[in-house]
């Protein structure tokens, strides 16, 4: 990296399409937005090998009693505890099996904190305190520089476990830092050096790709139905009688009194369904397999 380009990354240059944004009319503002955000995806495409690697060894991780941490400052330390916020009612695990850190700490979610930032002793100490061997640790930063995430995947590494790095520039010194490196320069943003947008996008792209990987490959997921969902309002209790009907072809009816009779539980439902057991011997085969629905699909179909 040139010594211009650690002065300028592209995250922070000028976007020569956006020089008289404030002489644009609302109508061109947002049109120009979405010509933007349409290089997002792309840009992410081409880092598809590296966060396929990446989503392995978070699966990997999770499958062997590891949890996965978000670190960030900002908006990044934001989109962390948002997509970790999101694995418990949509996967059905358990509060602290993906957890989201922040530059700053809980003040940092809703003010902002900026030289929070700046303390990369505060993001090792943040990971001594709360990662354990086995666990994956995922460091997010647009810039690919903010110290304190810095200081955190360094702690990591020296606690041996897995690491990974998103960032929005090309060869950053978080990437440098970490054992899977992903980087998504999405180029400047339309006002410049504001990168809740594209680049907050595209972290967002790959947290998706990265959590649901891993959910997918824990047995969270029955074909493309989510059966590990909660049942704990009108509308989810809806969606899993209609997941139930998907899974087995049912009645609504039928779907509804088995899933009653499963105490709301989709996967014990399903399996009750296809195989004719209590819901008690559903429960034990999904014990048995972990929680892993695919596993306690092959158990039953043995008996």
């Amino acid at each position: 990296m040139t010594q211009e380009a650690k002065r300028h990354p592209i995250s922070e240059q000028r976007n020569e399409k956006s020089q008289h944004l404030d002489r644009l009319s609302v109508r061109e503002i947002v049109t120009l937005m979405n010509e933007e955000d349409q290089k997002v995806a792309l840009s992410v495409q081409e880092a598809l090998p590296q966060i396929a690697d990446a989503a392995e060894a978070v699966a990997e991780a999770m499958s062997s009693g590891g949890r996965l941490f978000y670190i960030g400052a900002g908006t990044s330390g934001r989109l962390g505890i948002l997509d970790a916020s999101e694995c418990p009612p949509t996967f059905g695990v358990e509060q602290g099996l993906v957890n989201g850190i922040i530059a700053g700490g809980e003040r940092a979610i809703r003010y902002a904190i900026e030289n929070a930032e700046d303390d990369e002793a505060a993001g090792a100490a943040a990971v001594s305190a709360a990662v354990r061997p086995g666990d994956a640790v995922v460091g997010l930063t647009a810039s690919g520089t903010t110290p304190y995430v810095i200081g955190a995947m360094r702690e990591a590494n020296r606690l041996g476990v897995p690491t990974i790095g998103i960032s929005c520039n090309r060869q950053t010194p978080l990437s440098a830092e970490v054992r899977f490196p992903i980087e998504v320069p999405v180029g400047p943003e339309i006002i410049t050096g504001s990168t809740r947008l594209k680049a907050g996008t595209a972290q967002k792209m790959v947290l998706n790709m990265i959590s649901t990987t891993a959910m997918i490959k824990l047995g969270k997921v029955y074909g493309n139905l989510m059966v590990n969902v909660q049942a704990t309002n009108k509308k989810l209790r809806d969606r899993t009688v209609r997941i139930i009907q998907e899974a087995t072809g049912v009645d609504e009816d039928t779907a509804r009194r088995t899933g009653e009779a499963a105490e709301g539980d989709a996967r014990a439902a399903i399996l009750m369904l296809k195989f004719g057991v209590s819901p008690e011997e559903a429960l034990e085969a999904l014990n048995q397999a972990g929680g892993h629905f695919g596993k306690a699909l092959k158990l039953l179909e043995g008996k």
